[in-house]
């Protein structure tokens, strides 16, 4: 009961984000910009759909994908990555003091799914053509089939995944047990589509060994993909946390804020291993194509400046967080681990894309594009600020604080609360 009411106390005494039908909108600096970015954003989006890409792209015959693509789609797709993670670390390894983290991994790897949609149409153009591949025209010997597929799939497997959230603050508890008894099914379901659409990205790369710089072209590309979602997911699973508990820390449990420090240093450990393994198979993969003399030229430096900067430096730092216990370095590796992910997906689809052109042929992204992009990102943030305003997502909903999962075992926290 006082659980139950410290809840309400502090989703009552919220001032971060108030209902628009009964407070005013505070204009702190935050909801200007915010507010100018998302105008911004839908002037844009008219001057897109109604001038076409070339009104707002650099886009053309020799780079056909810009960064809509390289940025909102290849590294939204790995980030989002924690979804899965996070649900077969609880799920299906058994891991439970990770329980509290899944509803928060889950709104996140679905937000990021649908925005990955949502930025699709902004590149493909003509919104009500984009079901078609998958209904109507089925194209089974393309990758880009395979992947369309298995990211309709799974962003419907997330919605599902996350409607317990939903149905509990509507109070539909008969629903929501019956998604609940399906959580390993769909754990199971969403990892073989993450395994299958995470590494086939990768695998987009393999018809253009001619266009890719050697150093980034491997035949190795669909796992170097699939293993880098791992750390990706995991890096933006604590992220995603470091952020929420200084701006949303009022909308969180005593169990989440008690085992917070647990998650980030599990996935800190796993995520050192998952980077060391990494950085193996990429060496291999070096010596397998024979591509050392690369490694002394520009070219080579700007590669080693990703893996050495990206993945073994906070790989360490990882290690060294796990080891000391350091949640404070391990969320500052986690900073290097997302933005490494970042530069390796840019890297393989724009920077070293088309190498060998000429300087006034590369493609170089006009402000617009970025803007659109940072606006698509911008209004990610702010659907996730609503649902956690009033959803249960950092919080066990009082109702449900001693349910059981699909299996019959208790998911109840045993770890000590915070006083």
């Amino acid at each position: 009961m006082a659980l139950q009411n410290t809840i309400k106390n502090r989703l009552m005494n919220n001032t971060i984000i108030k209902h628009p039908l009964i407070n005013k909108i505070e204009w702190t600096p935050v909801n200007v910009v915010t507010a100018i970015i998302l105008v911004m954003g839908f002037i844009l989006t008219v001057a897109r759909f109604f001038g076409g890409l070339g009104t707002v792209t650099n886009l053309d015959n020799n780079n056909p994908w810009g960064v809509w693509i390289g940025f909102d789609l290849m590294c939204g797709v790995a980030l989002a990555a924690g979804g899965y993670v996070t649900s077969s670390a609880c799920y299906i390894f058994g891991l439970k003091r990770y329980h509290s983290a899944v509803r928060p991994a889950i709104l996140t790897a679905f937000l990021g799914y649908a925005l990955v949609v949502f930025a699709l149409n902004y590149d493909v153009g003509r919104p009500w053509r984009l079901p078609y591949p998958v209904f109507y025209s089925q194209g089974t010997s393309s990758l880009l089939f395979e992947v369309g597929l298995c990211v309709f799939l799974y962003l419907n497997v997330l919605f599902i995944e996350f409607t317990p959230a939903a149905f509990e603050w509507l109070g539909l508890k008969k629903i929501r047990n019956f998604v609940v008894g399906l959580t390993m099914l769909l754990t199971i379901f969403g990892v073989v589509l993450s395994t299958l659409h995470q590494s086939s990205l990768g695998a987009l790369f393999l018809i253009a060994p001619s266009k890719l710089h050697p150093l980034w072209y491997s035949g190795y590309l669909p796992v170097y993909f699939f293993i880098s979602s791992m750390f990706a997911g995991m890096s933006m699973v604590i992220f995603e946390g470091s952020l929420a508990h200084k701006y949303l820390h009022d909308k969180m449990d005593d169990t989440h804020l008690s085992e917070s420090d647990g998650v980030v240093l599990g996935f800190s450990k796993a995520a050192s291993f998952v980077m060391v393994g990494y950085l193996g198979i990429k060496i291999i993969g070096l010596a397998i194509d024979n591509n050392w003399h690369y490694l002394f030229t520009g070219w080579g430096a700007w590669f080693l400046f990703e893996l050495v900067g990206f993945v073994a430096v906070p790989a360490f730092m990882y290690a060294v967080a796990a080891r000391d216990k350091n949640v404070k370095l391990a969320r500052i590796a986690s900073v290097f681990g997302v933005l490494g992910i970042v530069l390796n997906r840019l890297n393989i689809s724009l920077v070293a894309f088309n190498w060998q052109l000429p300087s006034a042929q590369r493609y170089f992204p006009s402000w617009m594009e970025i803007a659109t992009s940072v606006f698509i990102v911008t209004l990610g943030i702010v659907v996730y600020r609503l649902i956690t305003a009033y959803m249960p997502v950092f919080y066990e909903h009082p109702d449900y604080k001693h349910d059981e999962d699909s299996n019959g075992n208790d998911v109840e926290h045993h770890s000590k609360k915070a006083h």
